[in-house]
């Protein structure tokens, strides 16, 4: 199995995720007392060392990667789509080209 990163990590990771989606105002959420509750519930001590806090670490990590995925799912879909019909030569703009400026001509004149 892969070396997972610290537990304190993935928390701050996802409060920081929570705070991107709510605002300054995410410590009053139910996600965040949720979050903070788990983490304190299933930390590891001295005398204990089982498989159930490895499964609840690595239920955190995928929960961590879903939220950042979706946050930059959401970025790319709010610059790439949504912009309704698009003129000729912005659509070529996008993709790196020019459109040529006068008919007949090799177009890069000015």
């Amino acid at each position: 199995m892969a070396s997972l990163s610290s537990p304190l990590r993935v928390c701050r990771g996802i409060l920081k995720e929570l705070r991107a989606i709510q605002g300054q105002s995410y410590k009053q959420s139910l996600a965040y007392n949720y979050v903070i509750d788990q983490f304190r519930k299933n930390k590891v001590t001295g005398e204990r060392y089982c498989r159930a806090q490895q499964e609840a670490h690595h239920a955190s990590l995928t929960y961590l990667c879903l939220l950042a995925s979706t946050r930059n799912h959401l970025a790319l879909h709010n610059l790439y789509h949504g912009k309704g019909e698009r003129s000729p030569e912005e659509v070529a703009g996008l993709v790196g080209l020019r459109v040529p400026t006068q008919p007949g001509g090799k177009g890069w004149e000015k």
